[in-house]
C-alpha cells in the first residue's frame, strides 16, 4: 500500500486528469506601416495586399475568341441589325462617292454665300478717296487697265476688285473714255456705274451776249479744255450766247457748230412768233435789228423800249443813228474802237455807219441773245423816237425832239458835275434830221450828235 496523497478539498476524488494544453502558435512578426502615415492605436495595420497580375493581352489573329455580346432587348436587337445594314449600303462605292460630292457641295455653297457677302460689302463700302478727284480715263483703254488706273490715283483699293465689279455688273466692256470727277468716299459700285453710264466731267463755256463772231472765235481758241483748229470765223450774228457745257477735248469746230445750229432754232422759232406789225422782212433783218438792241443797252427791261425807238424810226424813214454801227463799220469783227467816237467817225461813211445810211445796215454788228430776239420781235407799244444816257447806267427816251433836248442838256449837267469832259461830239448842235418833219428831206451835211450810248 503507497503512501496516499493528501486530499484536495477543491477537487473531488473521481474526477479525470487533465489533458495537457495545444502549443501556442508561433507569433506573426509585426509589418511596419509606411513613414507618412502612422497606424492608428486602436486597430491593427492591414496586411500588404499582393500587386494584381496585368490583363492578359487580347488575342490577335484570324483564331481569335469572339466576345459573346451582351444580351439584348427584341428592340436593340430590331435597332442593330438596322444600322448593320446601313453602314454596309453606306460602305458601298456610290453612296460613297456620293456623300463626299454632297459634303463637297454644301462647303462650296457655304463658300460661296461666304464669298457673296463678302463682295457685295466690298461693293459698297465707302472708298479710300478724302476728297474728289479728278481721273482721266484715257481712249482704248481694257477693264483691267482702268482698274489699275483707278487704283493708282487713290479712288479705289484694288484694281481686281474694279474687274470683278464691272464683271458682275456686265459693264465690262462698257467702260468709256474721258475726264472723270469721282466724289469723295464714292463706293467700288458708285464707280463703276459712273465709268459705264459716261457721266464725264463737264467743263461750263460762256459765251455772253454782244461779242462779234470773231471774238466768239478768239475766246473758244483760249479754252485748253477744247481741241483742234478753227479753219474760217462764222458770219456775224449766227452764233448762239449762251454757256455749253462740253466735256475735255471737244473739237473747236464741233462747239461752234453746236452754237449755230441753237441760233438756227431760236431765229426759227422767235421769227415764227414776231408781232406781224414790226417792219421787218425775213429773219435776217430781225437778226440784224437784235444785234442793234444787243449793243445799245445791257438792261434788260430796256431792250424792248429800246428796240421800239428804232421799229418807229424805221417806220418813219429816220435814220437809226446808233452809235455801236459807227464802231462796227470802222473796226469790223475787232469789236472795240479802243477810244472815244470822234467828230470825224461819225460823218466817216461807211455801209454800217447809220448816222450816214438810213434804214439797217446791211447785216448784224454783233451776235444777239435770245432777250435781244425776243424784244426785236416784240417791241414795246410806245411813240418814243429818241433816247440818250441818262448817266446813271440807263436811258431817257423821248417821244419829241424837244424832250430830248432836255434829256441831252441833264446829261450835260450830270458829267460837269463828275468833272468829266464833253466830247466835241456832244455839242447841242442837234441837226434838223432829228426832227420827225424833216424826214423826208435829203441828208443834212453834218450827222447828229444829240446821242450818246
Amino acid at each position: 500500500m503507497t503512501e496516499s496523497q493528501p486530499d484536495d478539498p477543491a477537487k473531488p476524488e473521481s474526477a479525470p486528469a487533465a489533458t495537457p494544453p495545444e502549443p501556442a502558435p508561433p507569433p506573426v512578426p509585426a509589418v511596419e506601416p509606411p513613414a507618412a502615415a502612422e497606424p492608428s492605436a486602436d486597430r491593427a495595420a492591414p496586411s500588404p495586399q499582393p500587386p494584381s497580375p496585368p490583363p492578359a493581352p487580347a488575342k490577335r489573329g484570324f483564331f481569335r475568341r469572339r466576345q459573346a455580346p451582351p444580351r439584348q432587348s427584341a428592340r436593340e436587337a430590331r435597332l442593330a441589325r438596322r444600322n448593320e445594314r446601313w453602314k454596309k449600303r453606306a460602305r458601298t462605292p456610290i453612296l460613297v462617292a456620293a456623300d463626299a460630292v454632297l459634303t463637297l457641295a454644301v462647303l462650296a455653297l457655304a463658300g460661296g454665300l461666304a464669298g457673296i457677302v463678302y463682295f457685295n460689302h466690298a461693293l459698297s463700302a465707302p472708298g479710300p478717296l478724302a476728297a474728289a478727284k479728278v481721273i482721266v480715263v484715257p481712249r482704248g483703254a481694257g477693264t483691267r487697265d482702268v482698274g489699275d488706273t483707278l487704283e493708282k490715283a487713290g479712288a479705289i483699293k484694288s484694281g481686281w476688285m474694279f474687274f470683278a465689279a464691272a464683271q458682275a455688273a456686265g459693264d465690262r466692256g462698257k467702260l468709256k473714255a474721258g475726264e472723270y470727277q469721282i466724289p469723295a468716299h464714292a463706293s467700288l459700285r458708285a464707280v463703276v456705274a459712273m465709268i459705264a453710264a459716261g457721266k464725264v466731267m463737264q467743263h461750263p463755256i460762256t459765251i455772253p451776249e454782244g461779242l462779234t463772231s470773231q471774238q466768239v472765235v478768239a475766246r473758244l481758241e483760249s479754252e485748253d479744255v477744247l481741241k483742234g483748229d478753227i479753219a474760217s470765223t462764222p458770219p456775224e450774228g449766227s452764233l448762239l450766247p449762251e454757256t455749253y457745257n462740253v466735256v475735255r477735248d471737244t473739237p473747236r469746230s464741233e462747239l461752234l457748230a453746236t452754237m449755230a445750229e441753237k441760233d438756227r432754232e431760236l431765229v426759227k422759232e422767235v421769227w415764227a412768233g414776231r408781232d406781224p406789225s414790226v417792219p421787218l422782212k425775213s429773219p435776217e433783218e430781225l437778226v440784224t435789228l437784235a444785234s442793234l438792241v444787243e449793243k445799245e443797252t445791257a438792261l434788260p427791261a430796256e431792250r424792248p423800249r429800246i428796240a421800239a425807238v428804232f421799229v418807229n424810226r424805221l417806220k418813219r424813214g429816220m435814220r437809226l443813228q446808233s452809235d455801236p454801227t459807227i464802231i462796227y463799220g470802222l473796226v469790223g469783227g475787232k469789236g472795240t474802237l479802243g477810244r472815244p467816237i470822234s467828230r470825224a467817225d461819225v460823218a466817216k461813211a461807211t455801209p454800217y455807219n447809220t448816222y450816214t445810211i438810213r434804214g439797217l445796215p446791211p447785216g448784224p454788228i454783233t451776235n444777239p441773245g435770245k432777250a435781244s430776239l425776243e424784244a426785236a420781235a416784240h417791241p414795246a407799244k410806245t411813240d418814243d423816237l429818241y433816247f440818250v444816257a441818262d448817266g446813271h447806267g440807263g436811258h431817257a427816251f423821248a417821244a419829241t425832239f424837244a424832250e430830248h433836248r432836255k434829256n441831252v442838256e441833264n446829261l450835260r449837267a450830270i458829267e460837269a458835275l463828275r468833272g468829266e469832259q464833253v466830247p466835241d461830239r456832244m455839242e447841242l448842235d442837234l441837226d434838223e434830221d432829228d426832227d420827225p418833219a424833216a424826214t423826208a428831206a435829203s441828208p443834212p451835211a453834218r450827222p447828229s450828235r444829240s446821242r450818246r450810248r
